[in-house]
């Protein structure tokens, strides 16, 4: 008989705490306000996790964590079509192109970006199935639950913090035009970089999210941190932005469903940038 009830009586961590303290084996199904997830567990220890609306297959999470281009993905797409998780790894290990731990790394990244996720849900449903294993074809970790629990609820924390501090992702962020933070004090790191590359007044902050497949609390963390140094500020994006661009094309980002927005760079006069390069080039 399948364990189940509301998230708002039996919450996340509780749920993992259980799970961890009785060694289950089985899938925990989750639906949340507005998306849902499945963890599964063997012996109490984490195996795999997966999102709703989210392509978790390996060469999308091998370009999320930028081992693999668009073109990459394309074209073991292409060759190995039909293949599980299990075979393209087989063939890109043995051929010479990926070591096996960089595989396993990065996927172990993933899983827990999903789990870390699912803490913030407060409302919904939970369902356990004990025994259930939904994970044909995929590459599995064993991730312990106890180091899961503690930097969830310390994510947790952190998230509510931040979600005060920026309640609405659907604005923009345009360069300050005099920097409170003198650039020879920057120190930037590559996901900051790749967030400033998009800032422009036409972007939201959830189309820069989207594109740089960061979660909701990355890029809350990352443009804090922006506006917190004087570098950036929110401006108000223009309806048009806020909504899906039309003819937007899909660079084989985080879900085969979703379609990247199509960015705006910032305008190249602007000396800001210029310093930031040459800032960035020095570090």
């Amino acid at each position: 008989m399948a364990l189940k009830g509301k998230l708002e009586d039996f919450g996340i961590t509780q749920l993992l705490n259980l799970i961890n303290l009785a060694r289950k084996t089985g899938t925990l199904y989750l639906e949340g306000p507005e998306k849902q997830s499945h963890l599964c567990f063997r012996e109490g220890k984490l195996v795999y996790a997966a999102m709703s609306g989210v392509d978790d297959s390996l060469p999308i999470v091998l370009q999320g964590a930028g081992v693999f281009t668009s073109e990459h993905v394309r074209m073991i797409k292409q060759n190995m079509a039909g293949k599980s998780d299990q075979d393209v790894a087989k063939v890109l290990i043995t051929s010479g192109r990926l070591k096996q731990q960089v595989v396993l790394g990065h996927l172990r990244d993933h899983t827990l970006s999903v789990v870390y996720q699912v803490f913030s849900w407060n409302r919904g449903t939970f369902r356990f199935e004990t025994s259930e294993l939904p994970i044909r074809g995929r590459i599995t970790s064993s991730i312990a639950l106890e180091n899961v629990i503690m930097e969830g609820n310390r994510r947790l924390k952190e998230w509510e913090l931040l979600r005060d501090e920026l309640p609405n992702l659907d604005v923009a962020l345009k360069f300050a035009e005099r920097p409170s933070t003198p650039l020879r004090d920057i120190k930037l790191s590559v996901e900051e970089w790749r967030v400033i590359s998009f800032i422009n007044p036409r972007n939201t902050i959830r189309q820069v999210a989207q594109y740089n497949n960061m979660d909701e609390l990355q890029i809350r963390k990352i443009v804090y941190g922006l506006l917190q140094a004087g570098l950036v500020e929110m401006v108000r994006a223009p309806r048009a932005a806020m909504a899906a661009p039309a003819g937007a094309k899909s660079d084989g980002g985080p879900a085969s469903s979703t379609v990247k927005p199509e960015m705006h760079r910032p305008a190249v006069k602007r000396g800001i940038i210029h310093k930031l390069i040459r800032r960035i080039r020095e570090l």
